[in-house]
């Protein structure tokens, strides 16, 4: 889920062909994107309203027939925040793929993860077509993406892992850095910074999560538990909005200090 200006709240559906939207003030979900075209199974992953460019950004997957087990041919594209119309499309590379999340980055790119096949495409402002920016070994299982004061963090969630990838003088990146976490995390999904910390969604235990990194070290502290498996977070101003997937439903906390 993401939150549009205006306070617009925008939920795309993980077991149907849509993304919704829900005004302020109201609990009534009105269909705003309509995949149903794009083949049986079509369902979306990450979200995000990047409002700079007036853009939806969202991550569409579709089953391959008849592949066992399951392929997932998958896009990022691009809609109208205001209208819906599609202005941007493009596939995920290969025969087998997740596209999960993004996040824009300082230099106003969108940075994309593939969770089964472990890379981290760029799409830089403006461009139609995104680069490959980093595959390694470590990032099988990428998934939430953010970046914390100009840093690029990322989670893994089959291996439980929390990552910073560091970039040389010349703006490229290198060997993903473990960042050790004093706690386990379960599953980690979605995740974005606020007050200069990481809020993560863990999708195996049903908590949400605020880790302060401290160098190549981290604290997690436990905010909310008891979800049904919630894959996502979004800040907005004093409230944290939180998708949770297995309920069905797009749930809010007081934003934590």
């Amino acid at each position: 889920l993401t939150i549009a200006p205006g306070g617009v709240l925008i939920v795309g559906s993980a077991s149907s062909p849509f993304v919704y939207k829900v005004r302020p003030g109201s609990s009534t979900a009105e269909k705003f994107i309509d995949a149903s075209e794009e083949g049986p199974g079509t369902f979306f992953f990450g979200m995000l309203a990047d409002a700079s460019s007036n853009t939806l950004w969202t991550c569409q997957l579709t089953p391959v027939p008849g592949t066992t087990p399951m392929k997932r041919h998958t896009a990022l594209r691009g809609f109208d925040l205001s209208t819906g119309t599609q202005k941007t499309r493009w596939n995920l590379p290969g025969e087998d793929s997740v596209c999960n999340d993004f996040s824009v980055g300082p230099d106003k790119a969108l940075y994309i993860t593939d969770t089964i096949n472990g890379k981290i495409f760029r799409l830089p402002a403006g461009a139609s077509t995104a680069e490959l920016y980093l595959e390694h070994r470590t990032l099988m299982g990428v998934d939430g993406i953010t970046f914390l004061n100009g840093t690029l963090y990322v989670n893994n969630v089959f291996f439980n892992k929390l990552y910073r990838i560091p970039v040389d003088a010349a703006g490229k990146p290198g060997t993903p850095v473990d960042i050790w976490m004093d706690q386990p995390v379960k599953g980690p999904d979605g995740m974005r910074a606020a007050n200069g910390k990481l809020i993560i969604a863990e999708n195996g235990s049903g908590k949400i999560s605020v880790i302060t990194v401290n160098g190549e070290k981290a604290s997690v502290t436990v905010i909310h538990e008891g979800l049904k498996t919630p894959t996502g977070v979004e800040p907005a101003g004093d409230t944290l909005w939180i998708a949770e997937r297995g309920a069905g439903k797009a749930v809010s906390l007081p934003m934590p200090k």
